[in-house]
């Protein structure tokens, strides 16, 4: 929607965002760190990272347990701020009408859902944040208070015991040949080496259903449970990781394709994406005391399984902390996020290429996004004042030069890129329990906002101590159009196409199944989409024209009804169709010791 004629844009902001209840996407609950003391600081060094130093393991802290499933949903919203009525008028969701967006535009619609459990959607934490680093739950500023210095913005190395600095070093690991079982359903035992398929899911499979190719058991993990973040797909690998371990398997057959990389500590941040030439970074903990920080970075070749430079990021400024990090891979650049600032390194060699810091009155980035070469940055502005606003800036990779800055109204906060090329966002309002979803033309200017009266049920993981823009799946876009599946209860839900010129709906789709559908990608002017299983029946991938007058549904793949309960249980898991082969991983062990978990399951003809 664009502004109305000889109506200048509202101060502070662009577009028009809806005063839509929140939906899936949103921070998760606060939660308090134990008090922690400084650590001491090793002077930064210049030009790239070294090798980290080891911390003996421990116990790792308890994590929460997680959240049963709580459907919560609104309604359409009341008249826009210059008093035409919207097409609905109902009462919003939580028992009254909500006021105008922020950016002079009638109201849109949308419908909240509750927090549920780790890796799930979430609404935002109740009350506004006014710290330097709004977005960021209130935990960040008692812990850095109690834990930090102000010390430099940079990177230390971890180097020998001549505290001397040191280039990059690429440290190799082994690359043994495959020792797997030469079985096509292949479970493995969590580190890579195969074994016998003692649930045979392959048993009674039907005519014209797809086969397991291979599945892996999980590793073990705490009682409390551990991240399984990330799941990349190369030509030749499929690679995951799981609390301190990242393995790689043969996307034929299982069998391993590396000696799994192992870490002294868990994993605490991944790259979402990999690079072009099948590079990614993990990050993981310091240690397992207090005063633990993530802030160990591995760089890793995905095909290989060899370990390139590896590093250690310094805090910032007070307040500025590595209690977590956000990794953001940008065609060759690697954007590391801390609480309020950023700093880039050539993906290739660690090298250091800029800092991106406090900017204009009291600007804060806190969160990034990448694409193929786009780099967006979030900040936070002027939190403790009368101008308190979030800002959406591009970046050039490799200088950090600004190549546009946009606005956003006051009370409004970016919590998520359901896209980064074309750019889409979604907001949150939380004083007006409001959503808003908002797309950019390539230059940065306002394009339009979604104008589509549905529940809309992206898959959003937990964002507590950062804003994880890139942290959902089950979202799509092209050049022009947004892909996002709608909410059902029960039944079949639909994936409706929505125009980014004009924020309507183009097209819609049902489920072919009486089970949720969900977008996976597009490819070959095709979108795939992944049927969730039922009870009774596998899981399916099929592929939607996107153009053209006939939108209906082609079966690529139908997941074999003897694997459907296993299929069923990756709950929310990370999804990908690559090859002609579908994939499906963990995000969260659970740590029961009593049955072996799932780490991962393949799919192919």
């Amino acid at each position: 929607m664009t502004q109305p004629p000889d109506q200048p844009p509202q101060q502070g902001g662009f577009g028009a965002p809806q005063d839509q209840p929140p939906q899936g996407g949103g921070f998760g609950p606060p939660q308090t760190p134990p008090a922690q003391t400084p650590p001491a600081q090793t002077p930064p060094a210049q030009g790239g990272f070294g090798a980290p130093q080891g911390t003996p393991a421990a116990p790792p802290p308890p994590a929460q347990p997680p959240q049963q499933p709580q459907p919560g949903y609104g309604y359409p919203q009341q008249p826009g701020p210059y008093g035409q009525p919207g097409p609905y008028g109902a009462p919003g969701a939580y028992g009254q009408p909500q006021q105008p967006g922020p950016y002079g535009q009638q109201p849109g619609y949308g419908y909240p859902q509750q927090p549920q459990y780790p890796g799930a959607p979430g609404t935002p934490p109740p009350g506004g944040s006014k710290s330097p680093f709004k977005g960021k739950p209130a935990v960040i500023t008692a812990a850095a208070v109690a834990a930090l210095l102000v010390v430099g913005v940079g990177l230390y190395v971890a180097s020998g015991d001549d505290g001397g600095k040191k280039k990059p070093i690429a440290q190799q690991s082994d690359d043994p040949k495959s020792t797997g079982s030469a079985d096509p359903v292949n479970p493995g035992d969590g580190s890579g080496d195969g074994g016998s398929d003692p649930d045979n899911l392959n048993e009674g499979r039907k005519p014209g259903e797809a086969r397991v190719l291979w599945y892996k058991t999980a590793p073990d993990a705490p009682g409390s449970g551990a991240d399984a973040p990330g799941m990349w797909i190369t030509g030749s690998t499929a690679v995951k990781a799981a609390y301190k371990q990242v393995f790689g398997y043969r996307v034929g057959n299982g069998d391993p394709a590396w000696s799994p990389i192992t870490f002294a500590q868990k994993i605490c941040a991944v790259t979402p994406v990999k690079s072009a030439d099948n590079k990614v970074v993990v990050a993981y903990m310091s240690g397992t005391s207090d005063r633990a920080k993530c802030n160990q970075l591995q760089q890793i070749d995905l095909v290989t399984g060899k370990k390139g430079w590896s590093g250690t990021v310094a805090d910032g400024a007070l307040f500025d902390s590595t209690l977590s990090l956000e990794l953001t891979i940008a065609g060759k650049t690697l954007m590391v996020g801390r609480s309020q600032s950023g700093t880039a390194y050539d993906l290739a060699s660690g090298k250091k290429l800029f800092d991106k810091k406090r900017y204009g009155t009291d600007c804060f980035p806190t969160a990034f996004a990448g694409g193929t070469n786009r780099l967006i940055s979030v900040a936070s502005c002027d939190a403790t004042g009368s101008n308190e606003h979030d800002e959406i800036q591009e970046l050039d990779p490799a200088t950090g030069k600004v190549r546009w800055t946009q606005p956003v109204k006051k009370g409004w906060t970016v919590a998520r890129t359901y896209s980064v090329d074309p750019l889409v966002v979604y907001l949150t309002n939380e004083d007006k329990k409001a959503w808003n979803i908002s797309t950019f033309t390539g230059n940065g200017k306002f394009r339009s906002e979604v104008k589509v009266d549905e529940k809309f049920a992206p898959q959003c993981g937990w964002a507590i101590l950062e804003r994880d823009l890139q942290g959902c799946q089950g979202v799509a876009a092209d050049a022009n159009t947004l892909y996002l599946p709608t909410d059902s209860t029960s039944g079949a839900n639909e994936i409706v196409a929505i125009s980014l010129a004009t924020g309507k709906a183009a097209w819609r789709v049902k489920s072919p199944a009486d089970e949720s559908m969900t977008p996976v990608k597009v490819e070959g002017g095709q979108l795939v989409a992944y049927v969730h299983p039922s009870y009774d029946a596998g899981g399916q991938v099929v592929s939607i024209p996107t153009t053209g007058s006939a939108h209906t549904t082609t079966k690529l793949l139908q997941n074999p009804q003897g694997a459907a309960e296993i299929e069923d249980g990756f709950f929310d898991g990370a999804i990908d169709w690559a090859g002609g082969r579908f994939y499906i991983s963990s995000t969260r062990l659970n740590g029961n010791d009593d049955t072996k978990e799932k780490l991962m399951l393949a799919f192919g003809k």
